[in-house]
Order: C-alpha cells, then sequence, then structure tokens
C-alpha cells in the first residue's frame, strides 16, 4: 500500500515524502548503503521487476541492507490531518495515529448492520435503520400479536385480518379485515350489482331508481294489442312499425286530412277517401307552387341588389341577336332591382336587334317602374335621374375603356313614371316600354370596341339618390 493520502492540516517536509509515490511514508524503510527512505510497499513493488537498484541514485541494492525506520514512522504518524470524513460534516483533527480509535466510533464512518442484513450505512444513520428500517429487526403486530422479522412485517402490515378497517365502498361500516370480503359482497348498501336487463353496474341502493329508466326494462304495449313485453327503448318503434291497435294518422295528414284510426282500419280509410284526398293533395300543389314564386322572385330581387345599380350580364350575344332578327320586336328583360332599400321597383329591358325607329340597326334600351312592395310609401311620380352604360371590355392596361353612357330625368307628367297599378305585361308600346333609347348604339358602333366579349355584353343601370334619402 502507497503512502498515505489525507488531508493534512499542515504541508507535510519533503524528507517524510516517498520518493516513488509522493505521499508521506507509510511503514517506512532504509537502505543503509546510500540512506534514502521510502514507503516499504512502494519499494517491494519496484524491486518486484527485477530492478536491484536504488529508485534515487541507481546503486545497487542487498535486501539485507534494507532496515524499518521507525524514528521516521514517528515523526509521519504525528501529522495532524482531517478526517476522511470531513467533507461530510465530521470536524474532528488531530494525530495520524490516531485515525483509526477515531474512526471507531466517528458518526460519519460507514459501518455493516449488526444484524447481518446486509446494509451498510454511516454510524449515525444506525439507529434509525434498526428500528424502522433494518429487514432483520423484530416487531410484534398490534392487531394479530403475532411477531415478525421487519422483512416479513412488511409484507403482513396493511394485510393483517385482524386489523380493523372501513369499508372500501365508503359506506361507513368499519370491521375487522377478515369479515370485509362477506360485507362488500352481501351487506354494503354501496355495493355495486348488474342490473338483470341491461347488464350495466349500478350502486346496490340505486337500483332499484334505475329500473325506472333502465332501457332494457320490459313493458306491456299501452295499445294492449297481445304482444308480450317490450323492452322500454323498443316501445317507440313496436307502436310505430309493429303494432296493429296503435292509433295513427293519415298520410296525407300533410295535405289536410285529420282522420286518424288503428292502424289495422287505415287501408280501408284510404279506399273510402281517395277524391277526398285528390282534392287536398291539388289544393297544396297550388299553395306551394305560389309559395315557389314568391320565393323565386325574392331570390331574383336580392341576387340584383338594392344599392340603385344593375349590371346586367346579356350572354350568348350572337345567337340572340340572331334570335331577335328573326323575331321582330324580340325583348330581353333584366332582373327586376330596387333603386335602395324600400326603394323604387325598376327592371331594364333590351331589344339586340333594336325597337321602334332603331329597329334592325341599333341596341335599344329601356327602364320601366315596376309594381314594389314599398309603392305606398314613396313619392310619385318617380323623379330620380337614370344612367345607362354599355361597359367597354378593353384591357385597362392596354388601353382606357370608353363606355358609352346616356343620362335622363324622367317627365313627370309621363305615365310611365306614375304610380304603377297592376302589372303592365311585356310588350312594345308605349305603355310597357318605359322610358329608354331606341338609338342607344349602331350595330356598326357596338362591333368598334370590345364592348362584345366572349359573346357577352355588359349593361350598367344606375339610379342618383338624393342626398336625403342616403340619409
Amino acid at each position: 500500500m502507497p503512502g498515505f493520502d489525507y488531508k493534512f492540516l499542515e504541508k507535510p517536509k519533503r524528507r517524510l515524502l516517498c520518493p516513488l509515490c509522493g505521499k508521506p511514508m507509510r511503514e517506512p524503510v532504509q537502505v543503509s548503503t546510500c540512506g534514502h527512505r521510502f514507503c516499504d510497499t512502494c519499494l517491494q513493488e519496484f524491486l518486484s521487476e527485477g530492478v536491484f537498484q536504488c529508485p534515487e541514485d541507481q546503486l545497487p541494492l542487498d535486501y539485507a541492507k534494507i532496515y524499518p525506520d521507525p524514528e521516521l514512522e514517528v515523526q509521519v504518524l504525528g501529522l495532524p490531518i482531517r478526517c476522511i470524513h470531513s467533507e461530510e460534516g465530521c470536524r474532528w483533527n488531530g494525530a495520524l495515529r490516531h485515525l483509526q480509535s477515531h474512526l471507531s466510533a466517528c458518526g460519519y464512518n460507514v459501518v455493516s448492520c449488526p444484524n447481518r442484513c446486509s446494509a451498510k450505512l454511516s454510524r449515525r444513520d444506525l439507529p434509525a435503520h434498526l428500528q424502522q428500517l433494518c429487514a432483520k429487526r423484530r416487531l410484534k403486530c398490534q392487531f394479530c400479536g403475532s411477531d415478525f422479522s421487519g422483512e416479513a412485517y412488511e409484507g403482513h402490515e396493511g394485510l393483517c385480518p385482524q386489523e380493523s378497517v372501513y369499508c372500501e365502498n365508503k359506506c361507513g361500516a368499519r370491521m375487522m379485515r377478515r369479515l370485509l370480503a362477506q360485507h362488500a359482497n352481501a351487506e354494503c348498501p354501496k355495493r355495486t350489482q348488474p342490473c338483470p336487463y341491461c347488464t350495466k353496474e349500478f350502486v346496490f341502493d340505486t337500483i332499484q331508481n334505475h329500473q325506472y329508466q333502465c332501457p332494457r326494462f320490459p313493458l306491456p304495449c299501452p295499445n294492449q294489442c297481445g304482444t308480450g313485453a317490450v323492452a322500454r327503448e323498443d316501445l317507440p318503434g313496436h307502436l310505430k312499425e309493429n303494432c296493429n291497435t296503435a292509433p295513427v294518422l293519415c298520410p296525407f295528414k300533410d295535405a289536410g286530412c285529420k282522420h286518424r284510426c288503428p292502424k289495422l282500419a287505415m287501408s280501408r280509410h284510404l279506399e273510402d277517401s281517395v277524391k277526398l284526398h285528390l282534392g287536398l293533395t291539388w289544393a297544396l300543389v297550388s299553395r306551394q307552387r305560389q309559395e315557389l314564386q314568391e320565393l323565386r322572385r325574392d331570390v331574383e330581387e336580392l341576387a340584383a341588389g338594392s344599392d340603385g345599380v344593375l349590371v346586367w350580364r346579356i350572354g350568348g350575344y350572337g345567337r340572340r341577336l340572331q334570335e331577335a332578327r328573326g323575331r321582330p320586336n324580340h325583348e330581353c328583360l333584366s332582373r327586376p332591382f330596387y333603386t335602395h332599400k324600400y326603394g323604387y321597383r325598376l327592371q331594364v329591358s333590351a331589344f339586340l336587334n333594336g325597337n321602334g325607329s332603331g329597329e334592325g340597326t341599333h341596341l335599344s334600351l329601356y327602364i320601366r317602374v315596376l309594381p314594389g312592395d314599398y309603392d305606398n310609401l314613396l313619392e310619385w311620380p318617380f323623379a330620380l335621374r337614370v344612367t345607362f352604360s354599355l361597359l367597354d371590355q378593353s384591357d385597362p392596361s392596354l388601353s382606357k375603356p370608353q363606355h358609352v353612357t346616356e343620362t335622363f330625368h324622367p317627365d313627370p307628367h309621363w305615365k310611365n313614371f306614375q304610380k304603377p297599378g297592376a302589372w303592365r305585361g311585356s310588350g312594345s308600346s308605349g305603355a310597357a316600354l318605359g322610358f329608354g333609347y331606341p338609338k342607344f348604339i349602331s350595330h356598326e358602333d357596338i362591333r368598334k370596341r370590345d364592348y362584345v366579349r366572349d359573346d357577352a355584353v355588359f349593361i350598367r343601370a344606375a339610379v342618383e339618390l338624393p342626398r336625403r334619402i342616403l340619409a
């Protein structure tokens, strides 16, 4: 074993250090021929390699000339050191020769458990270990009085049949553990039990209430049809599909038939009431047709908007123009639109092959006032300025669009701008046309720019609203 490797209070003098290990010499020996000193173990290891020379001066060595140096050993053993457990908290310091006697009492020194339980721990932790943790300690159960080793007691603790415990179902009962199983299976009001009908688990004291709601609880048919008991969740289906005595409504109930009778008698009612059902169905279809017409009108007006501006796309321009040439006064009608919310209801009409003085040579445009939902709230005659535009579809990045625009102020004396009565119908008469321009743009000019693009034209009608309406 090499020299002492402890924490010395003072740095040892050089003459006390072994030249081979550099530590204060343990069991020092002296070579009498040259006077050099070494740890006995260090020198033996050096010579075991077959080199019989002094490690310091390389002079030949003779085993007979190597002697212990008790005087030097006394000096080394007198060096002051700290306890080897000083970093753990031990504050002892003293001469090296007293270290072993200190360790025999040091609270930080590691010792084996005297009960031979294989534990190794510091001396100061030993009392707690012997009392609480040692697997070989002896303990007596306070409930059954049996004697156990510490290891066996850990297995017995929490399982002792004589220990008094509370019911695990939290019913409040307390008894010895050996009686707990019987209580939990047969006596505890909080024990779980399966429903005999739906097999779900319920607390014993609530299973009676569950049967009033259990979906599989058997119930008799309320119509006394003779069928055996039916599960609660199947009863509505039984009454609707299978029960022959269940009262049912006539299949024509949506048409207005109020008849109600048992299911078995319904076929007789249907045979006897064919005329009645046909009449009711025809009346229902008529009402629905009227509702659809009103809905279609509402949808068209919502699509057209109520901001006083209509942008009307007329697609298939070439085909429609050819049709107009073969049918004099052939008129295209836009969707109706409102000048503003709760305002006048207007419609634009276009004659692609012209009308009146523009027939065959021009595009003719007119605007008419239609009966609206809010006419009784408006001022008459209609007097708002209207602007027609045929939109130029040329690419704005290549050339500035040149829209064809015309504006007019309605003549208050014209009957077309008076409050409308019943729908005046369509046609080319002055009363139905409204007001507009028979020669809005010639067929020759309409082709000069991109007024027709992708076989479609765009017509814009805008109504100028006074500030008092906008506000």
